[in-house]
C-alpha cells in the first residue's frame, strides 16, 4: 500500500481550499470573463464557460454576477482585459509545479511567482518543464466504500476515460476536459454523487513528501495560491500520512 492516502491528501487539500473561499468569487469571475471573451457568451457552444459557469453555480455565485461576467468578456460591459500565462517549476524534492494565472500585467505576475518559489525553496523552471508530467483531465473523487463495480459501469456507460481504485478505498474516475459535467450529471443521475470533481491537470506521477518536506512543500503551494493573480496550482507533491 502507498505511504499516503489519497484520501487523505484530497481530503486535506479541501480544507485549504475552503479556508480560503474569500478569493473564490474573483477567480472564478476572471474565469468567466475569459472563456466568454475567447468562446463567446453561448454556454452550449462553448464549454469552457459551461464549466466555469458550473463551477460557479457550486459556489452559490449571485446569478447577476455571472450574468455580468459573460457580458464583459462578450464587450457588453466594459471591464479589465486579462491574460493567461503559466508558469512551471519545482518544489521540494523536485516535485513538479504548474501555476496558471489569469492578470492584467504579466510583469507583476512573473515577478511574484518567482518570488514565492525562491522564498519557499522552489525553482522556476523554463516554459514546458514540467507539462509533460501532467494531463489535462475531468476528475471524480468518490468515497471510500463506494460500489466499485456498479460505479465503473456507470462511468464508462457515460463517456468516462478510465476509472481507478485506490489502496485506500476510495475510486476515481477520470474523464475528458470538456466531457466532464456531462458524466458527472450522468452519475449523479444515478445516484453515485462524487467528494470532489474538477477539471484539472492531474499529475501522472506523484512524488511523496513527509515531515519538514511535507510542510516547506504546503508552504510553497500556499505561497503561490495566495497570489492575486493565480488561478491554480497544481503539484505532483503528496502528502505521507
Amino acid at each position: 500500500m502507498a505511504g499516503h492516502s489519497k484520501w487523505a491528501n484530497i481530503q486535506h487539500r479541501k480544507g485549504r481550499q475552503d479556508a480560503k473561499r474569500g478569493k473564490v468569487f474573483t477567480r472564478l469571475i476572471k474565469e468567466i470573463t475569459v472563456a466568454a471573451k475567447m468562446g463567446g457568451g453561448d454556454l452550449s457552444a462553448n464549454p469552457r464557460l459551461r464549466l466555469a459557469v458550473d463551477k460557479a453555480k457550486a459556489e452559490s455565485m449571485p446569478k447577476d454576477n455571472i450574468e455580468n461576467a459573460i457580458k464583459r468578456g462578450t464587450g457588453q460591459l466594459e471591464g479589465v482585459t486579462y491574460e493567461e500565462c503559466r508558469y512551471e517549476g519545482y518544489g521540494i524534492a523536485g516535485a513538479a509545479v504548474m501555476v496558471d494565472c489569469l492578470t492584467d500585467n504579466k510583469t507583476r505576475t512573473v515577478a511574484d511567482v518567482r518570488h514565492a518559489f525562491s522564498k519557499y525553496g522552489g525553482n522556476m523552471g523554463t516554459d514546458g518543464c514540467v507539462a509533460f508530467q501532467f494531463k489535462h483531465c475531468g476528475y471524480l473523487l468518490f468515497a471510500p466504500g463506494t460500489d466499485e463495480d456498479a460505479l465503473m459501469e456507470a462511468a464508462l456507460e457515460a463517456g468516462a476515460e478510465d476509472v481507478v481504485s485506490n489502496d485506500d478505498g476510495s475510486i476515481e474516475v477520470v474523464t475528458g476536459p470538456w466531457e466532464f459535467s456531462d458524466v458527472q450529471a450522468a452519475l449523479e443521475g444515478q445516484g453515485f454523487k462524487a467528494e470532489m470533481g474538477e477539471v484539472t491537470m492531474k499529475a501522472l506521477n506523484e512524488t511523496e513528501l513527509a515531515g519538514d518536506d511535507a510542510l516547506r512543500m504546503q508552504k510553497l503551494i500556499d505561497a503561490l495560491e495566495d497570489l492575486d493573480d493565480v488561478q491554480d496550482v497544481y503539484t505532483s507533491a503528496v502528502f505521507d500520512e
